[in-house]
């Protein structure tokens, strides 16, 4: 896998994209069947269409309506914002190293649809154009129920900052980090308000 820099390295805008989470020891954790919007000043997005895919290992879920990722510069967190979900407006992954990276094949011309690559073991086609990172545990949340505003999987940050033996300065940074982004939605601060959502939610009904 080759890492390229988001500043340096865009796909068209339509272009379908593989987001890849892993654990910080490297296991396999979510990938999402997305696709590239574009970008603004907060960032690169990318959105999942209503039904498009989400698998891990031991769960395969479809999106519950649409819903727009914001990757920005310097990979802390991927902000998803859901369009018509009943229960999540956002769901921010706290993260770590997120960033584009290229596919380990080569293009098949004979696949239909842009960008499409198939592994060497003649899997299934994936994208050419991936974005990877890893998932740090912690994740805002603003639930549309009695829920509200929280920071959720405290527990599952404590368990695995022991087992992994996080380093303490990324523990401090992204504590405060989580605290901050929480602070932001509350306050509906840019990106994290309605008019943006809305654009990049219109863009990917464009598509």
């Amino acid at each position: 896998m080759s890492e390229v820099s988001s500043a340096s390295f865009r796909p068209p805008v339509g272009t379908p994209v593989s987001f890849r989470w892993r654990k910080w020891d490297g296991s396999p954790h979510w990938v999402h069947e997305s696709v590239y919007l574009g970008s603004d000043e907060w960032g690169d997005w990318v959105g999942q269409q209503d039904g498009w895919r989400s698998a891990r290992p031991g769960r395969d879920v479809v999106a519950d309506g649409p819903n727009v990722t914001l990757v920005p510069p310097g990979g802390a967190y991927a902000c998803t914002i859901n369009g018509t979900h009943p229960r999540i407006r956002i769901y921010i992954d706290i993260a770590w190293d997120v960033r584009w990276s290229e596919t380990e094949a080569e293009p098949d011309p004979t696949i239909p649809g842009r960008d499409l690559r198939v592994l060497p073991d003649g899997g299934r086609p994936v994208p050419a154009y991936a974005i990877e990172g890893i998932d740090m545990d912690l994740d805002v949340v603003r639930a549309l129920d009695e829920r509200g505003l929280y920071i959720d999987d405290r527990d599952e940050w404590d368990e695995h900052r022991v087992r992994y033996g996080y380093p303490r300065d990324i523990v401090v940074r992204l504590e405060d980090l989580a605290l901050e982004l929480e602070r932001r939605v509350g306050a509906a601060q840019p990106p994290f308000d309605d008019a943006t959502a809305e654009r990049w939610l219109a863009r990917l009904a464009s598509l």
